[in-house]
């Protein structure tokens, strides 16, 4: 059995849903993995900050949704039974939404509001699915796909009941279901994170051993770098786990950054797809290691670093420790590091708590706090073993000013802390140099 996903784009419209459907009614057993469709969640997170504020605007972008889903079932069914079918799908769903209109909106009914995408989509596509003849099942991922009371996924609780729904249709061979959402550990509707369908198709293909997890979006696998940037990119053919969880976690958008180690886990290979070219052959991803050397190229934004200076304290014994219970407290993760004699320089890219952190960070030294930059990640097997790696890089970015270097905390990575005004010039040059 394959867990096939596709992203927004790829169910983005009618012709897309139709696109998909003939894409996956093959004789092969799977699971389909369906986002939302491209637009739908950030309208539904603007409805939702318009629920918070109270603000009236509400029910005209309720309104805009609407009649963009009734444009949707119009074009995407052929018949009156069906097309009667999605606009009673859509009634319900938007009722739903409008019910939360004059009452207390909290993050309870925010996660109901933003899981209503992908319950459109999924049965939109069913329901089209049955149209044209074709035997699929619904599969609620709300029935197996649950967190724990630390946000994790229960394995566990989703092996066991994703088997049990699919024993129960033994001669079925296409199943439907939702990325992103799930239920938290009280049963209530919760969700993965943005970008959380790949990570949901990811658990999926754990759960039930499948022989393949394949990502389908709108780019051809994982490129050397980024092509919104640098021209004449290149798709690459085969990556590691390692070497892929780098470049996920980096920047590189194709794929979530946790959507890697279920994969990982299990040694179930993750293929790349591009939805709008099936038969480019896309990136694997894998356990198996090719030669050594630099592969590829990723970019992260809206980093912050933070120094803290302090030659009193840096070399006394706990002082580390008592920084990194600073960003445990405010449950903020770290990038990057580098350390010197009177200084400890970090990297965060999420600033909820960072007055609080700064502040408390101030008890033990000055700090010095620099926004808008840029990680810049060069990956690929085993580069801390290749010569000329690093040379190659300082060599590249001899005219772009770095701010940290991180080299050695991975075989797979060389990182590189820039102002985000120097990211395009690094990436060109690192292109010219390396590849």
């Amino acid at each position: 059995m394959i867990v096939m996903k596709f992203g927004g784009t790829s169910v983005g419209s009618p012709e897309r849903i139709k696109s998909v459907v003939n894409l996956v009614n093959d004789d092969k057993r799977k699971i389909v993995v369906l986002s939302a469709m491209s637009g739908t969640t950030n309208v539904l997170v603007k409805i939702s900050e318009l629920f918070y504020s109270g603000n009236k605007d509400v029910t005209a972008e309720i309104d805009r949704l609407e009649n963009k889903y009734a444009t949707v079932i119009n074009e995407l069914f052929g018949t009156e039974e069906y097309k009667h079918k999605g606009r009673k799908l859509v009634k319900e769903r938007f009722d739903l939404l409008r019910s939360f209109y004059g009452v207390a909106f909290d993050a309870v009914a925010e996660r109901a509001v933003l899981a209503q995408g992908e319950l459109l989509s999924t049965t939109l596509t069913h329901l089209y699915c049955e149209e044209s003849g074709i035997n699929s099942v619904l599969l609620p991922a709300l029935n197996f796909m649950r967190i724990d009371k630390n946000a994790e996924p229960d394995n566990y609780y989703i092996k066991e009941q994703i088997c049990r729904e699919l024993k129960s249709y033994p001669e079925v061979k296409l199943f439907i279901t939702q990325g992103f959402i799930c239920r938290d550990a009280n049963g209530e509707i919760n969700n993965l994170k943005r970008g959380g369908s790949d990570y949901s198709a990811s658990l999926i293909g754990k759960a039930i051993n499948a022989e393949e997890i394949q990502i389908w979006t709108d780019i051809d696998g994982f490129h050397n770098n980024d092509p919104r940037f640098v021209e004449n990119t290149k798709a690459i053919r085969e990556l590691s786990f390692d070497e892929a969880a780098e470049l996920a976690y980096f920047g590189a958008k194709i794929l979530h950054p946790a959507s890697v180690w279920p994969a990982q886990e299990a040694n179930i290979p993750l293929l790349l797809k591009n939805t709008m070219e099936p038969q480019a052959p896309g990136t694997v991803i894998s356990s198996k290691t090719e030669e050594e050397g630099i592969k590829a190229i990723a970019a992260k934004d809206d980093i912050t670093a933070i120094k803290i200076k302090s030659g009193r304290m840096l070399m006394a014994y706990g002082f580390l420790r008592k920084v990194f219970e600073v960003f445990e407290s405010y449950q903020t993760p770290i990038d990057m590091i580098t350390t010197s004699e009177i200084a400890v320089s970090l990297t965060i890219d999420n600033i909820t708590h960072l007055d609080r952190i700064a502040q408390e960070l101030r008890l033990y030294g000055n700090v010095e706090i620099d926004r808008n930059m840029t990680i810049i990640c060069i990956v690929g097997n085993n580069i801390m073993n290749s010569k000329d790696s690093i040379a190659k890089v300082f060599k590249a970015l001899d005219n772009v000013p770095v701010r940290m270097v991180s080299y050695g905390g991975s075989r797979h990575n060389i990182s590189i802390l820039t102002d985000s005004e120097h990211k395009a010039d690094a990436l060109n040059q690192l292109s010219k140099y390396l590849f």
